[in-house]
């Protein structure tokens, strides 16, 4: 039996993760500290107001790079306390540094997050074998379901589908958000994986043709700001394809101008029009010009 991505699947631990997942920014103050109150209040509104099923802490939509392992351990924290009895928190625990990985999961388990997403290995590019040892390695360190997170535009590196399929061999290894950008790859993933394995895309735009070959959901950007279109969409692809195809069409202007700078900068200035204190960057990261914001104000204003 063709294995059904809308059924409960592999076991995810305390927490079903769902189907619409956002990858959270973090606030910043004016002076560049993290601003905990309102990265509660946010993480309660992506939940509550724009209907995530979860969110990922500590992703590169949450600058990650330029958080302290302190930072990155309170956020998670704060989400947890202000969501985790009603949506799944997922910690990005990846890095370039299989050991750092391994203690960040460590932290991160003991805390009680209800998954952990290891993106590539960035920069030092390890290659396939590498690759395998490094998400393995991490994966057997925890008791926690894993997301694998594919990005090689970021990353130069791809993770290739036989050492996906191998990876996921591991029992607690139960997803992958796939940010290749390569339909062909995502459609082997998705034809090929064991059953109870989840292909998420990591790319809003890409969600409609992510699911028609399989996909289970999507690790969004846009999601700070059109969630609960998104989710309408998502439960609308099962029972009336021409809607949700309708909703996603509706969408991709305001998923072009969330890219339309380095992200995460466009999804925080439109998230800050949402009432949020979160519009501040750290460098090398630096601010939207007038005209790039008015990028984002004409897509939004569109809807």
């Amino acid at each position: 039996m063709r294995y059904n991505p809308y059924s409960m699947g592999a076991f995810l631990g305390p927490r079903e993760w769902g189907r619409l997942l956002t990858a959270m920014l973090t606030p910043f103050d004016t002076d560049g500290k993290v601003n905990f109150t309102e990265t509660a209040r946010l993480a309660a509104y992506l939940v509550d107001v724009q209907k995530n099923d979860g969110l990922v802490v500590n992703g590169t939509t949450g600058e990650s790079p330029t958080l302290s392992d302190s930072e990155k351990l309170k956020l998670l924290e704060v989400v947890l306390e202000t969501v985790g009895d009603r949506a799944a928190v997922l910690f990005g625990a990846g890095t370039y540094n299989t050991a750092e990985s391994i203690h960040l999961t460590h932290e991160a388990e003991t805390r009680g997050a209800h998954g952990i997403m290891l993106v590539n290995p960035y920069y030092n590019r390890p290659g396939q074998q590498g690759l395998y040892a490094h998400f393995s390695t991490v994966a057997k360190e925890t008791s926690l379901p894993v997301m694998l997170y594919n990005i090689m535009p970021r990353s130069a590196i791809n993770l290739e589908t036989p050492t996906l399929l191998r990876l996921a061999e591991i029992p607690n290894i139960v997803a992958v958000k796939e940010a290749s950008g390569s339909m062909p790859q995502i459609t082997d993933v998705c034809a090929q994986a064991p059953a109870g394995f989840r292909v998420y895309s990591g790319d809003d735009g890409l969600t409609l043709p992510i699911l028609s070959v399989g996909g289970h959901g999507i690790v969004s950007v846009a999601g700070h700001v059109v969630g609960d279109r998104i989710k309408a969409m998502l439960d609308a692809y099962m029972g009336d394809p021409a809607e949700a195809c309708r909703i996603h069409l509706g969408l991709i202007p305001v998923y072009k101008a969330l890219f339309s700078a380095p992200s995460p900068t466009p999804v925080k200035y439109a998230t800050s029009l949402r009432g949020f204190d979160c519009e501040s960057v750290r460098l090398p990261l630096v601010p939207l010009t007038d005209a790039e914001k008015q990028v984002v104000d004409s897509a939004l204003a569109a809807l």
